[in-house]
């Protein structure tokens, strides 16, 4: 193997290694502390810049890397204030730093590949260079789409969105990792960045899991056809101590009379302690013993295993395309 290739499988090995403990700490805690993700940063910026420094990258490359880190770090040290930069905050002006390095690079970068355009790139007709550089400074989107998901609460998570962050660091381009069958990526014109690959991979992790509950309820013998595919009984007693939604709930009918409903959905937002620990009490009080509960299932939980296709694969979509025959 060559430099290129230790440096990809040493990045798998990374990826697979980081991406289990996130996801196993946010199944036991619900949290993933920002101290993994700075620890875990160390490792994916150097394979970076190792990477491109086999690759013989110009100054500006680097710097559009080192923005792209600078504008991820945003979501574990948060943005710098001009207020704190003129009280003396050391952190943050060493990023206020980070951001004007990040920059320069972009903007010279943009002056110098203004006619091999991010089109000639995906055609293959633009320059090493050009290329090189594209490539970097298109890292920008994955962390761009990850922060809007999350801002719009279409990811939930700050952990499940700073691992897709960290994720599109590691692994800048597909060129990064080693694929077991690129024949499908080879063949593709346009492929989504890795991170969000991962993320639609996830996805499809997920899809499986309506089947396990499924077949988990129907061999204990419940047979709720709205609840069974996503849902669980448990002990009324320990729903507080378990990562759960309550679906279970007393409704008064007009009648005076005390009805138990089994809520589909989960709540929009997540009920406190106290509101919880008083609905249970209710539950107790009219002789409820078992309730229905949906888990609280973290999306890191699920990225971990879709690593594998995306090993296998590549993006989900160079794959996925072919068969539909487009």
């Amino acid at each position: 193997m060559d430099s290129a290739d230790i440096i990809s499988w040493t990045r798998l090995v990374v990826l697979i290694g980081a991406l289990g403990i996130a996801g196993w700490l946010d199944h036991k805690e619900r949290r993933v502390p920002n101290e993994f993700w700075i620890v875990w940063a160390k490792p994916a910026i150097f394979l970076w810049t190792l990477d491109l420094l086999v690759a013989e990258a110009e100054w500006y490359v680097f710097a559009t890397a080192a923005g792209m880190v600078a504008y991820a770090s945003i979501s574990v040290i948060g943005r710098p204030t001009m207020k704190d930069i003129l009280s003396g905050s050391r952190m943050d002006i060493a990023v206020s730093l980070w951001y004007v390095v990040g920059i320069a690079g972009v903007v010279k970068g943009l002056i110098m590949h203004t006619d091999e355009t991010i089109l000639s790139v995906i055609l293959g007709d633009a320059s090493v260079e050009a290329t090189l550089w594209w490539s970097t400074f298109a890292v920008f989107i994955p962390l761009i789409l990850v922060e809007m998901a999350w801002r719009t609460r279409l990811i939930h998570g700050g952990a499940d969105c700073k691992g897709l962050m960290w994720v599109a660091i590691l692994v800048p381009s597909w060129s990064s990792i080693p694929i077991l069958f690129p024949e499908t990526m080879e063949n593709s014109v346009i492929a989504m960045p890795p991170a969000i690959a991962l993320l639609v991979w996830g996805g499809f992790a997920f899809l499986i899991l309506p089947l396990i509950m499924t077949f988990k309820n129907l061999k204990n013998g419940h047979t709720s056809l709205k609840l069974i595919w996503h849902a669980e009984r448990m002990n009324v007693d320990n729903v507080i101590s378990n990562h759960v939604w309550l679906l279970t709930t007393i409704a008064e009918m007009p009648n005076g009379e005390k009805k138990i409903l089994h809520r589909t959905r989960a709540p929009r937002k997540t009920p406190t302690i106290e509101k919880l620990t008083k609905d249970i009490e209710i539950l107790k009080e009219n002789g409820v013993e078992e309730v229905w509960v949906t888990k609280k299932y973290p999306l890191l939980v699920f990225l971990w295993p879709a690593i594998l296709p995306m090993f296998l694969l590549g993006g989900p979509m160079a794959f996925i395309m072919p068969l539909l025959g487009l």
